[in-house]
């Protein structure tokens, strides 16, 4: 089996001071992929940067205290490659990728946007970049036999499904039309040539549900944003037998406004 979990932290810093680490100890991930890190290596504990049992590579953003990603393997990497060789996004803690045996996988941090700013356009600048390299990333690991898996905060829910709120939010980043309409682009109706590894599982169950993202108190009121995902190649996903969120028990135990979210494969 190799079980993969993706979980934005909202900073490691804070997290590993609320639980993180406690978690980190008892998680049987053998891929963990962190996303909105914001810290630099030596920022952070021992027990986070480097823990034992676990290979470990940090993705700061040049922009201090922002983004951030970071991927933990328990097998050494064979390859480790930050960014996606794009001239404007490589220096910006947003995307990590590592080859273990079989198997691409990667950490992303797509960026959240703001409709009307300098923001979104940086979203949909990042998008049409993104897309390319992970068809790229998909036609050389097919070439060598190898399958992929994208783990992260894609900041896109999908569908109506994915969101309690779905009417309200439709001019909302996060549930545009165009940005939808990309990440169909990705997953398994479009060219990109991805399955949604939760959805595949769960295709008749509607957000909210326990295995969705969380925002502040939705964790409370049940009105998450499922925008947390593993994006697998249809070779592996086509071995997923199991995806869950996992959801704290209660708002005080949470160390992060996002759940972990996890697929194990069959391998």
């Amino acid at each position: 089996m190799l079980t993969v979990t993706t979980v934005n932290v909202n900073g490691l810093r804070a997290a590993a001071k609320k639980g993180f680490v406690e978690w980190l100890a008892e998680t049987s991930a053998d891929v963990l992929c962190l996303q909105e890190v914001r810290a630099e290596p030596q920022q952070l504990p021992e027990e986070v940067r480097a823990p034992e049992g676990w290979y470990v590579t940090h993705a700061p953003a040049a922009a201090k205290g922002r983004a951030g990603v970071s991927l933990y393997t328990r097998r050494e990497p064979d390859r480790v490659q930050v960014g996606f060789g794009s001239a404007e996004f490589d220096g910006s803690g947003r995307y990590v990728e590592a080859d273990l045996p079989g198997v691409t996988v990667a950490s992303l941090y797509l960026p959240s946007g703001e409709v009307g700013t300098e923001r979104q356009d940086e979203k949909i600048r990042f998008m049409d970049e993104f897309l390319a390299h992970l068809k790229e990333l998909r036609e050389r690991a097919a070439a060598d036999g190898r399958e992929v898996v994208v783990c992260g905060d894609w900041n896109i829910a999908h569908q109506p499904a994915d969101l309690k709120n779905w009417r309200a939010n439709q001019k909302n980043s996060g549930f545009l039309p165009e940005e939808r309409e990309w990440l169909g682009r990705v997953l398994d109706e479009g060219d990109g040539g991805y399955v949604d590894g939760v959805r595949a599982l769960h295709r008749d169950v509607e957000a909210p549900c326990p295995w969705g993202a969380y925002r502040g108190r939705a964790f409370d009121n049940d009105s998450g944003w499922r925008i947390d995902l593993i994006a697998a190649t249809a070779g592996i996903a086509g071995r997923a037998v199991k995806g869950i969120v996992e959801r704290a028990a209660s708002h005080e135990q949470r160390w992060s406004d996002h759940a972990p979210v996890t697929v194990v494969f069959e391998t």
